[in-house]
């Protein structure tokens, strides 16, 4: 018995499947059933039987598994310490993130974090918070940034940095001419919105459903897969949006579009940082979290 065998056991006593098993583990499928085959012929027992539609431990299974469990986190507490030693000289670290923070923000930290760990290799998805909290609870990434919060069971989920969004519209539109509006402006013209699941598009629901204003109150001009293409299609001239400060930035700096302010209507939302509360990441997770939490590495490269 080994430690690969061991934690082979644990990713699919957690996972309930040898495919999602073997790609968290980076392994194929048949390397991971031969680590659970192995591992039983040493302990010459059973260790999963498969149910109707997922694997399930058998008794010698679930009496293996808390103490492989604890097994496996003093190994992994011991390799994180070896690891520091080395002053993280390898690891590997998967990073899914939202839309606004895997393109405006996420790049640059992970960046300057290679520069400090050249030798850990550094995974980043980007895709609406809806597939970024998919991604945590299938443990297909070590750490999610969303634009909205996830309460779930087994997910942990931490505020991580304050967003400003911004109404933004075409240069000529009549209300650059007063620079703010009322609330009630919205409904009188087209609005350029994320599709479902983004969490700039929640964020934008939900300030407006405090000041009992449905989505559906307001005219759709069109709705776009990319923060890019919503900044473009108001430029354009096919609409307004609101959108975050961050990826607004540039437009606004060149006068491609003008921003515009809301009476009344309190835009800040949160980004968080999501986890798997049953990681099982080692230093390099940890060290990648604390180095993104650091006010003075935020101050540099999130404003």
């Amino acid at each position: 018995m080994n430690f690969k065998q061991l934690e082979a056991f644990l990713w699919v006593a957690e996972l309930q499947s040898f495919t999602k098993a073997a790609r968290q583990l980076y392994m194929s499928q048949p390397a991971v059933s031969f680590q659970i085959k192995a591992l039983e012929d040493a302990l010459e027992v059973t260790l999963f039987k498969r149910g109707d539609k997922k694997i399930v431990l058998t008794d010698a299974g679930q009496l293996l598994y808390p103490e492989a469990k604890q097994m496996f986190r003093h190994y992994q507490k011991i390799k994180a310490g070896l690891d520091d030693l080395k002053g993280l000289k390898t690891g590997h670290l998967v990073v899914g993130a939202g839309t606004i923070p895997g393109e405006y923000l996420l790049p640059l930290l992970i960046g300057e974090f290679k520069k400090r760990y050249p030798g850990i290799q550094v995974t980043l998805k980007v895709s609406g918070s809806g597939q970024v909290e998919r991604w945590v609870r299938e443990r297909e990434i070590d750490l999610g940034i969303t634009g909205m919060s996830v309460e779930s069971e087994g997910i942990e989920c931490l505020p991580w940095l304050q967003d400003q969004l911004l109404l933004i519209v075409p240069p000529s539109h009549p209300w650059v001419g007063s620079g703010t509006i009322e609330i009630s402006d919205l409904k009188s013209e087209a609005m350029i919105f994320r599709e479902q699941g983004s969490g700039t598009r929640r964020a934008i629901e939900q300030k407006l459903a405090e000041h009992n204003i449905a989505v559906g109150e307001i005219p759709v001009a069109m709705e776009l897969g990319s923060t890019r293409a919503v900044i473009t299609a108001v430029e354009a001239g096919l609409g307004v949006s609101i959108i975050s400060r961050y990826a607004a930035r540039e437009s606004l700096e060149l006068g491609w579009v003008r921003e515009v302010h809301v009476a009344g209507l309190d835009l800040k939302r949160t980004l968080y940082q999501v986890r798997h509360s049953q990681n099982l990441g080692g230093f390099a997770v940890e060290a990648f979290t604390k180095f993104i939490n650091d006010p003075q590495v935020c101050d540099v490269y999130c404003r």
